[in-house]
């Protein structure tokens, strides 16, 4: 398996070779969804409901970071919790089959959320709460940290080492990288030391789906240690929806306002880290057709502005 093209071998008829690996009969209905870090199917049974396999990006992540993933999903379901966890085959939820390590969940469908409705910020903000609550019953041991050298120094290493960057831009961008890691770390010694929770990670629109029976949550591959406030803003497009939010929130457990001032460093790191993210998997031809910007010079020239802009902003 090659680390510049990781799942060039990951075919079809490998796919469903390891669901059938599991004791299942797929009927040959294979559905690629969406998904650039890893690699995600919808597998057809025999006589029984979909289920999701997901195929994990190699090198990211250790094997006990991966069961730290899958021990939080499933003691979130266990405490009914509307998450969706892995599937458990004699013992195991973290399967291999021909160098790839995957696991298979259930398929759960649904609608994105409306985040214009304060009947269902709120009743994401108590779901999050009680997730939390889970969350804070230990702590993660190899999943690391929502920090500055996750977020801020391996991303801006990854794009300096990247042919992405044009190299007339390189010091622009270190100065401008550089800048939001200071402006980061000076908010962070304001705010001063806040609780660490086992979170989602990255709970944004997208990994919501909602039924009539309410929402769950989807993808927990970016579950870290982090501050609360980190599950809530990428829900909240402005001060009303993290009202919302935080309404619902502190019906089911207290929530420390302080953290509410990291919400403009946490953005800026992320929006650091998506340049990084980019650069660093560019070797794999996924990306540069779902991404072709960032082959452009323009793209970092605007990205370097905003990075100075957020910088300011904090």
């Amino acid at each position: 398996m090659s680390a510049e093209a990781p799942y060039a071998t990951l075919d079809p008829d490998r796919v469903l070779d390891a669901v059938t690996a599991c004791g299942l009969w797929p009927d040959g209905r294979l559905l690629a969804l969406n998904s650039y870090e890893n690699r995600v199917w919808q597998v057809g049974l025999d006589d029984a409901a979909p289920v999701i396999a997901k195929f994990y990006r190699p090198y990211r992540w250790s094997d006990a970071a991966i069961l730290e993933e899958h021990a939080f999903a499933l003691e979130l379901a266990a405490d009914e919790l509307p998450v969706v966890a892995p599937l458990v085959f004699g013992g195991r939820t973290l399967l291999h089959h021909d160098g790839f390590r995957y696991a298979l969940t259930p398929r759960r469908g649904g609608r994105a959320p409306s985040l214009e409705s304060n009947e269902q910020l709120e009743w994401l903000g108590r779901l999050i709460a009680r997730i939390h609550g889970v969350g804070a019953r230990q702590s993660f041991v190899h999943r690391g940290l929502i920090d500055r050298a996750t977020l801020i120094e391996q991303p801006m290493q990854a794009v300096l080492a990247s042919t992405l960057l044009p190299p007339a831009l390189h010091a622009a961008y270190r100065a401008a990288a550089e800048r939001v890691d200071s402006a980061v770390a000076a908010r962070m010694e304001t705010v001063g030391p806040v609780r660490q929770l086992r979170l989602h990670g990255d709970c944004h629109p997208g990994n919501v789906l909602w039924t009539d029976g309410g929402p769950h949550f989807v993808d927990l591959d970016d579950a870290r240690m982090g501050p609360a406030v980190q599950d809530l803003w990428m829900l909240a497009h402005d001060e009303s929806a993290m009202n919302a939010l935080l309404d619902g929130y502190q019906q089911m457990r207290d929530f420390d306002f302080s953290e509410l001032a990291l919400v403009p460093a946490l953005r800026a790191m992320r929006q650091l880290h998506y340049a990084g993210w980019i650069a660093a998997r560019w070797h794999d031809p996924a990306f540069p057709a779902a991404f072709p910007f960032a082959a452009e010079a323009r793209w970092w020239e605007q990205h370097i502005t905003d990075l100075h802009e957020l910088a300011e902003a904090l």
